[in-house]
């Protein structure tokens, strides 16, 4: 996603925060025709400014509908889609002290539905590009989270290791037709999301170094997109260890209930 001279076509969800903001500011200012969707109309506006070649497509991925109505109005602009990135998630962290079920049903909407209801969309456009001698890619923002379980994560977690397994098992059944598929496993990133977390977040990258690493692994066509190293290849090492000791491992991550209690 590097060559102005090139532009593509590109979806791009959870477009006006994070690294979703600092992507569609440099695939815009590269010159793709770049279609970007957040739940607000307002941030979107402000974000693709006086540019011409944004598209504004205001939703909730979690809304099947609503998706399925965006791929229309890419089809009716663009015609096809060269690149569809789902990057719109959200993160909630669990009390097992207090289980609730709703917080697997808000974090799985949009971690994973939001994604699958993407690819519905986005794949008959997928089909147009490759239809027209394109090499179209699927991507899709997972977590390194996905490697390894951590205490806390049970929701955010499985739902991203749902869809990395889904998004892998995905891959095999189009590679056939040459629509590639990405999947995105980020470390700790400083965004509003991760300004919220109270804990420890080693290695944490900003912005744009993690824009710089999704987009040089998009123009790849990269299986596995991941960073920082140093910090991802250890969990997938920890990840590959035998059940008791990675329970042993993370049991030592996980708080102490009482002393959880004593200060709330």
């Amino acid at each position: 996603m590097t060559a102005p001279h090139t532009p593509r076509c590109i979806w791009l969800t959870g477009a006006t925060s994070g690294i979703g903001r600092a992507l569609a500011t440099r695939l815009l200012d590269q010159g793709h025709r770049v279609a970007l969707s957040a739940r607000r109309f307002d941030a979107l506006q402000t974000l693709a400014g006086d540019r011409d070649n944004a598209l504004l497509l205001p939703l909730d991925v979690g809304d099947r509908g609503a998706m399925l109505t965006a791929g229309d109005r890419i089809a009716a602009r663009f015609g096809r889609l060269d690149l569809a990135l789902f990057n719109a998630g959200t993160c909630e962290y669990l009390d097992a002290r207090h289980f609730d079920a709703e917080l697997f049903s808000r974090v799985f909407s949009a971690n994973l539905f939001g994604v699958i209801h993407g690819v519905e969309a986005a794949l008959p456009l997928l089909r147009q590009a490759r239809a027209q001698g394109a090499r179209p890619l699927l991507a899709a923002t997972s977590s390194a989270s996905a490697y390894l379980p951590l205490p806390r994560a049970e929701a955010y977690g499985a739902s991203k290791a749902a869809l990395s397994h889904f998004l892998e098992s995905l891959r095999l059944d189009l590679a056939g037709e040459g629509i590639d598929v990405s999947i995105i496993h980020p470390g700790f990133v400083k965004t509003p999301l991760t300004d919220r977390n109270d804990f420890p977040m080693p290695m944490r990258v900003d912005v744009e170094t993690a824009a710089e690493a999704i987009l040089k692994g998009l123009e790849a066509h990269r299986l596995d997109i991941h960073f920082p190293r140093r910090f991802t290849l250890v969990l997938k090492l920890l990840g590959i260890l035998p059940p008791g000791l990675r329970f042993r491992l993370g049991r030592r991550l996980a708080r102490d209930p009482a002393a959880t209690e004593a200060s709330s």
